[in-house]
This record gives C-alpha cells, sequence and structure tokens, in this order.
C-alpha cells in the first residue's frame, strides 16, 4: 500500500512556499515609509553669477576745477618775465591752470563700478551695480539695487 505521510521533500514545499510568499508581498503600509526627499525651496532672489563687467563712472565737471586751476596757473604764471612776457606767461598759465584742473577734478569725479549679471534660479537674467566684483559662479542673492553672497549654512 502506499504510504500517505509526506516524505523529506514534501515536509519542505510548504516552508519555501511561505517563504516565497513573505518576500513576494508589499509592505503593510506604506505610511512606515521614509517620507521622499522634499523638492528644494525656490528662492526668487537667488542666483548665481554669470559675468562681471567693469565701468567707469563719473559725475559731470562743476567746473571748480578749472577755476582753481585757472586762479593758480595765472598766479604762477605772472611770477614769470616782466612786460607784454609777463601778461603772455600770466594767460597762458590761467589756460594751463584752467585745462588741468578741470583734469583733476574729473579724475577726482571717476570711480569704477561693476556691472554683474546674474543668472536667477527661475532662469530670468538681473543685471545690479557693485562696488566690488564677485567673482563669477558664486552664489548670490539680489536685493533690490544690492548683491549679496548666498549664505553657506544649511538648515
Amino acid at each position: 500500500m502506499a504510504s500517505t505521510s509526506p516524505g523529506p521533500r514534501g515536509a519542505l514545499v510548504l516552508p519555501i512556499c511561505a517563504l516565497v510568499a513573505l518576500l513576494a508581498a508589499p509592505p503593510a503600509s506604506r505610511a512606515q515609509e521614509a517620507p521622499a526627499a522634499a523638492p528644494p525651496k525656490s528662492c526668487p532672489d537667488c542666483g548665481k553669477v554669470e559675468s562681471v563687467r567693469q565701468v567707469k563712472s563719473s559725475k559731470p565737471a562743476s567746473g571748480v576745477g578749472a577755476v582753481a586751476g585757472g586762479v593758480v596757473g595765472g598766479v604762477i604764471g605772472h611770477q614769470v618775465g616782466s612786460g607784454r612776457g609777463r601778461t603772455a606767461a600770466t594767460v597762458a598759465g590761467a589756460a594751463g591752470g584752467a585745462y588741468a584742473g578741470n583734469k583733476v577734478e574729473k579724475n577726482k569725479n571717476t570711480k569704477t563700478v561693476y556691472e554683474v549679471s546674474v543668472r536667477m534660479q527661475d532662469g530670468s537674467m538681473r543685471t545690479v551695480q557693485t562696488t566690488s566684483a564677485p567673482p563669477v559662479g558664486q552664489a548670490v542673492t539680489v536685493k533690490g539695487d544690492s548683491l549679496q553672497a548666498a549664505s553657506s549654512k544649511k538648515k
């Protein structure tokens, strides 16, 4: 007669099927899984320096330099020569002094500024004038007409 008791093969089939079913089953609760990484917060004022251009900025001359230079040049020119030569030296000194005084005033009123082009996170481009040149590629924050290095602190 045939035996109805399971042989050594039959005893292993049931535990193997249970293990396969356990491994194939989805997790009991998705709520227990770690949440997906949140997308980075959008920063409408954040961007990276794309280019820096040096620009000379000057105020118009007021004429004070020319007048002061003309007076000083006239006084110095008056010290040279005698008679008509003195008059010519005075006129030449005044003209030369006025020219030099005007150049000095223009140089005094000229300053160097930097036009910084920033590629914002939204893809737009903004240009800001600053007194110092940030390095190209630096992360920055644009607040109105000013530029600040982006903080490197992460919370």
